[in-house]
């Protein structure tokens, strides 16, 4: 695996590619809880989870947060076209969390989704032991509006989902946004 990139460069927003394979790995294996993310511990691995991100015709965008143009984390959109609804999600490697990259990212995926991207709606979801996803979506300007209690077997026990929205006519909130490059 190449080095991640220097710590000095921004990152920016871009499509996922069929070469940022590696890069997905090295994320994946930065950390145990990335396995929540997919199951992605080997090349071919890496290769098969971005394959499927990339089908064509899906309905999803998947963007690369990239500083240097090397994936360190990316955030998703699978769309309900049918109800102009979008489920977002997000990760990152381990050693750029805490940066505030993936919140930038986050809000800047939404502001898209719901502007030149044409949903009404955005959800997402996280596990209520996992509060940094929490400051991501409210970074993002979601809404907590529920608990979806004993959701997902982990380890044996059974954890709770809090689950957010943002609506088209929500506040725009504030707070850093990262270049995006949609195209």
């Amino acid at each position: 695996m190449s080095a991640l990139p220097h710590d000095g460069a921004p990152p920016v927003l871009r499509r996922l590619r069929a070469d940022d394979a590696p890069a997905v790995l090295a994320a994946f294996v930065s950390a145990p809880d990335m396995a929540r993310q997919g199951d992605v511990t080997t090349a071919d691995e890496a290769e098969r989870y971005v394959a499927h991100l990339l089908e064509p015709g899906a309905p999803r965008h998947v963007f690369a947060v990239a500083p240097a143009d090397r994936l360190v984390g990316a955030v998703g959109l699978a769309v309900d076209e049918e109800n102009l609804i979008g489920w977002l999600w997000y990760w990152m490697h381990a050693d750029y969390r805490g940066r505030g990259w993936v919140a930038a990212a986050a809000a800047t995926v939404a502001d898209w989704a719901l502007g030149e991207g044409g949903l009404e709606r955005l959800e997402l979801g996280h596990r209520v032991n996992n509060p940094a996803s929490g400051r991501v979506a409210a970074a993002a300007g979601f809404v907590q509006e529920g608990r979806e209690r004993a959701k997902f077997l982990i380890a044996g026990e059974r954890v709770d989902v809090l689950t957010y929205g943002r609506l088209r006519t929500d506040p725009v909130p504030g707070g850093p946004r990262l270049p995006l490059h949609a195209e």
